[in-house]
């Protein structure tokens, strides 16, 4: 289901049985919500993993990098793996500067970040 929230979309998808939620736009503490919602929603259904596609994130906030601090846990708790997805100096130099990036893998396309969970 696609919820489009202000200056960002956030859906999710299958790509090989992997639940990808697909994140475009600025996620701030006005649009992390949904994020939460869909993120949090495929977490719990405790996958074998679930990838978080920012490779279309323009502008990632303190609340975004709390979101991914609370979905590694959640992940964790579950037994299930998380990889993100980020291209972007907007993502990843955020997540190199926190020391996110090594809480929680970080791939450049979809297709890795999918094979990494599913070899998990």
């Amino acid at each position: 289901m696609l919820d489009t929230i202000g200056i960002a979309t956030v859906d999710t998808i299958r790509h090989r049985d992997v639940p990808v939620v697909v994140v475009t736009g600025e996620v701030d503490s006005t649009t992390v919500d949904p994020v939460r919602v869909h993120l949090f929603d495929q977490l719990d259904r405790c996958p074998q993993g679930v990838v978080l596609d920012l490779s279309g994130v323009v502008f990632m906030g303190s609340t975004a990098l709390q979101l991914l601090v609370e979905s590694a846990g959640r992940a964790e708790h579950a037994g299930t793996s998380l990889a993100v997805v980020a291209q972007h100096r907007a993502v990843l130099m955020p997540m190199r500067i926190t020391e996110l990036d090594r809480v929680v893998a970080v791939h450049a396309t979809v297709d890795q970040a999918v094979a990494a969970v599913l070899s998990r």
